[in-house]
């Protein structure tokens, strides 16, 4: 049993002072004990409940930066896709999962403890399958493993280019499965990582354009059985171009098609769900189902706002996803979330509820308990039972600095540039101390080659 001891900390919703929490072998949260208890280690600062991030494409953050120029026609999603895809041609497994190491480290390093990582990059440029089908999911797998962070690991069935069966481009060659391989895929991953700790495994179907109907049906029902609390990911009305084919094809835009034809459980994640009629907002908020809203990302590729003021106000669950990594960065995830809803509403302090007035606290407890559903891990909380994925912030950063406790998560999200972590735990075990991964250099090394490979 370890046990942590903590002057100030984040219990639940209220702050809370000189606790000691006593954590199973396992990482579980088995008591909160008041004092300080003689054999606890001190957490040195602030500590919180770590983040979820619900939205990963590791190896997309190997061209970060690549794209911020305008080409010969107006650029947008679909012309960021096709810069995606000739760089995604050269990745080798190895490359993978040195991108991957990489993402998750700076993921630690920035307050996310958990990922759930929409993994579609599956065979080789060719479209030929690897000897084994599971290998770049092997690759991910073990990044996550070795870099500390909990894994909810999302592979994609991705079909078709568009609505309609439309045949695949060249470039998505690496991306597509037949349903029966898809599902022969998630079965041996199963059989592989059952015993895996920290782990969850689910399905991502791409999105409406990239299934049919009659696979969505089955790749959900498959899963079902298999586990019923199973994530479910999804991309969903992230364009508007996606909208109207959407409308063109089942005469219905798609959320509104998506909760017609399927019961949105919480183990159900859309995510950017960014173009939604007011009737859509009313009744995705009344279903159990997560948003998950990727503030950066979407901003970066031109999708649009997403309407969290009033998803919100009807009782939406919503968790953070860093998406593209074009940053890495709780604290500027949610401030530019509740920026967004200030700049379309012309107000400030837009995103609180009646029972907490502070916007950061607000926004970081509810994208990490919201965030938790959706990756079907104990996490979220700092409270018995849950795992113990837990954040040091320091104390004597100079925006901490004579705040109240009502103050801290507003004051670290608006007033820093980013979190100020000291230290990480993941079950209970340090990950980050000191700011410091113990695999940052070998791993900066490692993803500094496979730039220069991919560039070259």
């Amino acid at each position: 049993m370890v046990k942590l001891y903590a002057e100030n900390i984040l219990i639940g919703s209220q702050w809370q002072e000189n606790k000691t929490l006593s954590i199973s072998s396992d990482g579980i949260i088995l008591s909160i004990d008041d004092g300080k208890d003689p054999f606890a280690d001190t957490l040195n600062g602030l500590v919180i409940p770590g983040m979820v991030n619900c939205h990963s494409h590791a190896f997309q953050r190997a061209f970060a930066g690549y794209s911020e120029y305008r080409g010969n026609s107006q650029d947008s999603f679909w012309s960021w896709r096709d810069i995606m895809y000739r760089f995604v041609a050269k990745m080798t497994p190895e490359d993978a999962h040195h991108v991957a190491q990489f993402v998750y480290i700076e993921m630690l390093k920035a307050g996310y403890t958990s990922v759930a990582e929409f993994h579609y990059l599956h065979h080789q440029p060719s479209g030929q399958a690897y000897d084994d089908a599971s290998e770049m999911s092997h690759q991910i797998i073990n990044a996550a493993s070795n870099s500390g962070i909990a894994l909810t690991h999302l592979p994609v069935l991705y079909s078709y280019a568009g609505f309609g069966n439309k045949k695949p481009s060249k470039g998505q060659a690496r991306f597509i499965h037949k349903t029966d391989a898809y599902i022969r895929l998630i079965d041996s991953l199963n059989t592989h990582y059952s015993k895996q700790t920290n782990f969850e495994l689910g399905i991502a179907p791409h999105s409406l354009r990239a299934v049919s109907h009659e696979q969505l049906n089955e790749i959900t029902n498959y899963i079902s059985r298999l586990n019923p609390k199973a994530p479910i990911h999804i991309h969903i009305a992230e364009q508007l171009q996606e909208v109207n084919d959407c409308v063109s094809y089942y005469g219905k835009r798609p959320v509104e098609w998506l909760l017609e034809n399927f019961k949105l459980e919480d183990n159900w994640c859309l995510i950017h769900a960014t173009h939604l009629s007011e009737q859509e907002i009313s009744d995705l908020a009344a279903s159990d189902s997560v948003v998950g809203i990727c503030p950066l990302t979407e901003a970066n590729l031109g999708d649009g706002i997403f309407p969290t003021e009033s998803f919100t106000s009807k009782g939406g669950n919503f968790a953070i996803g860093s998406d593209s990594h074009i940053s890495i960065n709780v604290a500027e995830e949610l401030r530019s979330l509740e920026y967004s809803q200030r700049l379309t509403s012309f107000q400030r302090a837009v995103l609180v509820d009646e029972n907490c007035p502070s916007v950061g606290q607000y926004l970081y407890t509810k994208a990490a308990r919201d965030g938790a559903k959706s990756i079907n891990q104990k996490v979220g909380q700092i409270t018995v039972e849950k795992r113990a994925d837990l954040l040091v912030l320091d104390n004597q950063h100079p925006s901490l600095l004579c705040k109240k406790e009502s103050q801290i998560l507003d004051a670290a999200i608006f007033a820093c540039n980013q979190l100020p972590v000291k230290d990480v735990y993941v079950a209970g075990k340090p990950i980050i101390k000191a700011g410091q991964h113990l695999l940052q250099d070998s791993s900066f090394e490692n993803y500094k080659s496979v730039l220069a490979r991919l560039n070259n």
